[in-house]
């Protein structure tokens, strides 16, 4: 299409340009035959009748000569002879350079060669009217002169007639070249008029085609699309599918696609991000008081590690002191008095080991729950709660220890205040029993190093467990820093999602929904705090939080938001209850 309007421009314009180097040739030549018509033979046609009306002239002066007998007449009428003469001598010498056709050469040479015999045969005739002879002069005049005269005026008739033909022959082609010119460049003026209506109807037709309807018509509906105005759809002709105006409908029908998915997906990222963010608000809440509950938690495990530590103490002082009964049996019966004093002091002090036990008893009970809801945790938090998981196992194993042990050092107390009450009411009979008594002191010496012993791995654990519960603590916060983060984003993720809402509420759609778009992201924006704790839930159990690892603080907020996200629709992530 291209080629061929290329093609028919340029040969409008090659046409054209003929047209004027044609009438430039033209009339150039139709200027050079005017100039050689103005300038040449008008001029030698002009001298030429002057030339032959001075010697008519010159003729009929020589006449009143012969017929008047004035002599001032008869001077005068030389002088004017003369002047004339003057003149015809001046004519000859412009046409002796202008002169250029042979056959007005030849002309121009009888002229000149027949002038001085006709002006001398002219002189005799005017001396003989002079002299008196005018019947001579006349005669002389109407013979030998007239002869001259006759050769000289048909060479200057001849060389007049030879201009004008010339002339008429200038002036004949002048109009035949100007009528062709004119039917010519008619022609071509014709046939460019022609091309170029055709081009024109070629270009109009191709650019309807191209464009499928009228320049305004598109430009409406293109301003239309450009302003977001996608509620009236584009209909191209039937069988339109390369146009412009086609295209553009495909690109109306797209964007309008684009623009609705766009829409729906924007209200569902603002609703969902409004979820988001009261989920994390209410997470932020409830990591906070499971922070707090930790931190009491802390001090309880560090109240009882006191206690097992104090426990641990008493029981080396009694070691020391079975030591010292032993030794004090040893003695003698002298100081039997004083054992059953010591004895009493023992079995005093194993009612309070028992209760001791007891107590290390419940707290291996405790310690064992505690355990057991952190690996039931550990397990719903999946791959993040593997670590604290192992953890949680550790200490739910050393819980069931030290209850076996704080059962078995339960039993062997109980024993040893038997056997202490035994040993009182047989202090009468010391003497007797005295080598039992040794024996018996010795073994309860024996158990209250394993109670120390089993006392220290007991403070050892619970330091473990206070420990852990010191990482605990550590890692809440963490969480709670997390959470604020993750809160944070959920609001940033909201406000941009109103503003998606917004952004693609200028775009106007067949099927407009956008009042409704802006109803569920100020409906989103606007929902009410939702209580996330289960009805049956209990609120009185302090819930751990899991063991992270250490790279856990520094995950994207992505996965931050994805995890909290998912807890947030779990709608049981109470972490103040189990």
């Amino acid at each position: 299409m291209a080629k061929r309007l290329a093609f028919a421009f340029g040969l409008t314009v090659a046409i054209g340009v003929a047209i004027v180097a044609y009438a430039a040739v033209t009339m150039k030549g139709l200027g050079a035959n005017a100039d050689e018509l103005a300038s040449n033979r008008m001029v030698k046609i002009t001298r030429f009748t002057d030339l032959k009306d001075n010697f008519q002239t010159i003729g009929r002066y020589a006449r009143n000569i012969v017929i008047n007998n004035d002599p001032a007449f008869v001077e005068g009428e030389k002088k004017k002879i003369a002047e004339l003469r003057a003149k015809n001598t001046e004519i000859l010498a412009k046409l002796d350079k202008t002169i250029t056709l042979p056959r007005a050469q030849e002309l121009y040479k009888v002229i000149i060669e027949n002038r001085r015999p006709y002006n001398a045969a002219l002189d005799r005739a005017i001396e003989m009217a002079v002299k008196g002879d005018k019947a001579a002069a006349g005669a002389y005049l109407i013979g030998d002169v007239r002869t001259l005269q006759n050769v000289v005026f048909k060479a200057v008739d001849d060389s007049c007639d030879l201009q004008q033909e010339i002339a008429d022959e200038l002036a004949n082609s002048a109009v035949e070249t100007a009528a062709f010119s004119v039917v010519l460049m008619s022609g071509l003026a014709l046939l460019m008029a022609v091309i170029g209506g055709a081009v024109g109807w070629r270009l109009a037709r191709s650019l309807r085609l191209s464009l499928g309807a009228e320049p305004g018509i598109l430009s409406e509906a293109v301003a239309k699309v450009a302003n977001g105005d996608l509620s009236q759809p584009l209909v191209a002709a039937p069988g339109d599918t390369s146009s412009v105006l086609a295209n553009v409908a495909r690109m109306q029908s797209s964007l309008s696609s684009v623009v609705s998915n766009v829409r729906m997906n924007s209200e569902s990222v603002a609703t969902a991000s409004a979820q988001i963010a009261q989920g994390n608000h209410d997470l932020s809440q409830r990591t906070e008081e499971q922070a707090s509950a930790l931190q009491q938690t802390a001090a309880t495990m560090e109240q009882l590690n006191s206690t097992v530590r104090n426990n641990a103490d008493s029981a080396k002082q009694a070691n020391q002191l079975a030591q010292g009964a032993s030794t004090v049996a040893l003695q003698g019966g002298e100081v039997v008095g004083k054992v059953v004093s010591t004895m009493q002091d023992i079995s005093s002090s194993s009612r309070k080991i028992g209760d001791i036990i007891g107590v290390i008893d419940g707290i291996a009970f405790q310690t064992n729950i505690l355990a057991l809801n952190a690996a039931v945790e550990a397990a719903r938090a999946g791959e993040q709660g593997r670590g604290f998981a192992v953890v949680a196992s550790e200490v739910r194993s050393l819980a069931q220890r030290s209850a076996e042990a704080a059962k078995e050092i339960k039993t062997l107390i109980g024993r040893s205040v038997e056997q202490v009450e035994q040993g009182t009411m047989l202090v009468d009979q010391a003497g007797k029993t005295m080598g039992e008594i040794v024996g018996s002191i010795q073994r309860v010496s024996d158990i209250v190093a394993e109670i120390a012993s089993a006392s220290f791995e007991q403070s050892s654990g619970i330091g473990q467990v206070g420990e852990a519960v010191s990482q605990m603590d550590q890692v809440t916060q963490q969480n709670a820093a997390l959470v604020e983060e993750s809160a944070a984003a959920a609001e940033s993720l909201k406000g941009q999602a109103q503003q998606l809402v917004q952004a693609v509420a200028v775009f106007r759609l067949s099927h407009d929904v956008s009042a409704g778009s802006s109803y569920v992201a100020n409906s989103a924006a606007s929902a009410p705090v939702v209580e996330r704790r289960g009805p049956d839930r209990a609120k009185n159990v302090t819930r751990p939080a899991f063991k992270t690892k250490p790279v856990a603080a520094s995950k994207p907020a992505a996965e931050e938001t994805r995890s909290a996200s998912a807890a947030a629709r779990t709608g049981t992530d109470d972490w103040d209850s189990f």
